[in-house]
């Protein structure tokens, strides 16, 4: 182990500065029933070196549940209510308001307060005030968008959550982590060989994956904090493959082919008190944990072609889960618990699909053709996905009922292996 931990430092780069090419968003579906919104520029808002306000319109209208309105002609720029002409705001149809304030500091840092206006009733929902430095603005702004998605939604906003795909470039492949709008890309691992399966800790600190940076699959967890070095966590004989982490971050189930064939273990994140977690003569990959850490769902192909079956997690009996088709892989389930995203084969082409695991009855959400590693955020609200554009990877985003769809791609790079990180905090 000490010998691969030495060998794949020589050859992982670890970046401080964001990477060139960041994610460019598409948005190519909209949702229904839109709120419209009027974001107006903070008072002061020039003293930044980039508009905040504006990356907060963005986030919302990239989200299908709002309708940013058109600002300008305001003058002068309200900064309180009581500055507010509602009249007029009500005449532009809109239902929400958000004004604010930036005041520069003496120590050099910015002091930022906002205020989420209803129109129609005059009132105030919701006032915050940060205080950020010059490099915290978009993750001010992200914030600044969560709780105004929150407050008009009654759903927890991912704005300021984080996402990590594969990015391949020529020979070299890339672990990128970037915010969940694209921006801020940083690449935390470059190696000549694929990088996959990245999958985030619940805590958000840590991101399992699999390098083939010794002619071989091996697992490794690299901490995302400064200057860590990635450790290899399951280097057995054959196959190291398909982390997913149990809710707690105390374990992950892995798939080896040690012992023959590709079989489901379970082992602590630093790699020890490996248990074989199931027994058959069939190929069992992709285990994924229920939000409760009670049961795996994952993919086997026992029944004659590849399908999902769940099991619990101290071991037992398998329950099949898919029934329709031939060829169903890549289960994740919901941070509710409530629903299953799956890929599944149809016409040759592969699309991603949900089930609702109460009725389960099941509903396509895209039209492949093929589409691949389906990612819940954790609000649930959206699944990030790989797919094909062009020739190249990309990837996609599509709400959980299928109305609001965005594409995500870097001019001349193929980009796949899509994981959705957890709340910030969690």
């Amino acid at each position: 182990m000490k010998r691969t931990a030495t060998l794949l430092a020589a050859f992982f780069v670890f970046l401080a500065g964001a990477a060139h090419a960041q994610l460019t968003i598409e948005i190519t579906g909209g949702g229904a029933n839109q709120i419209p919104i009027a974001v107006l520029p903070f008072v002061g808002e020039s003293a930044l070196p980039q508009s905040l306000t504006e990356i907060v319109e963005q986030d919302l209208s990239r989200s299908g549940r709002f309708r940013t309105l058109f600002v300008g002609g305001v003058n002068p720029l309200p900064a309180e209510p009581s500055q507010v002409n509602f009249d007029e705001w009500k005449s532009r149809l809109a239902d929400a308001l958000v004004i604010g304030q930036v005041q520069k500091l003496p120590d050099g840092r910015f002091e930022v307060r906002f205020r989420l206006l209803d129109v129609p009733k005059q009132a105030s929902l919701a006032g915050f005030a940060f205080t950020l430095s010059a490099t915290q603005i978009r993750l001010t702004a992200h914030k600044i968008a969560d709780i105004i998605y929150e407050k008009l939604t009654g759903e927890r906003g991912v704005f300021s959550t984080r996402i990590a795909y594969v990015v391949k470039q020529g020979a070299r492949f890339e672990l990128r982590v970037a915010d969940a709008d694209g921006q801020g890309a940083q690449a935390i691992l470059i190696s000549p060989e694929p990088i996959l399966s990245p999958s985030w800790s619940p805590d958000g600190t840590r991101i399992a994956y699999v390098s083939f940076q010794h002619k071989k699959p091996v697992l490794y967890v690299q901490s995302l904090a400064a200057n860590r070095q990635p450790a290899p966590v399951a280097n057995y004989k054959g196959s190291n493959s398909a982390p997913a982490w149990s809710p707690d971050g105390k374990q992950l189930a892995v798939v080896l082919s040690k012992d023959g064939g590709s079989q489901m273990y379970l082992m602590n994140a630093d790699g020890g008190n490996l248990r074989r977690l199931a027994v058959s003569d069939a190929i069992d990959t992709e285990p994924f944990f229920t939000p409760d850490g009670q049961s795996i769902y994952f993919t086997s192909d026992r029944g004659g072609s590849p399908q999902i079956y769940r099991m619990p997690a101290a071991g037992g009996d398998p329950v099949r889960i898919t029934f329709d088709g031939d060829y169903n892989v890549s289960p994740r389930v919901a941070p509710d618990g409530k629903t299953l995203a799956y890929i599944s084969r149809a016409n040759g082409a592969f699309r991603l699909m949900v089930m609702d695991l109460a009725s389960k009855q099941t509903q396509p959400l895209t039209d492949g053709p093929r589409d691949e590693s389906p990612s819940f955020a954790p609000s649930g609200r959206v699944i990030l996905y790989a797919t094909d554009l062009d020739g190249r990877g990309a990837l996609a985003a599509v709400s959980s009922d299928g109305r609001v769809k965005q594409r995500l791609t870097i001019q001349a790079a193929d980009v796949r292996e899509p994981s959705w990180g957890p709340f910030p905090g969690n």
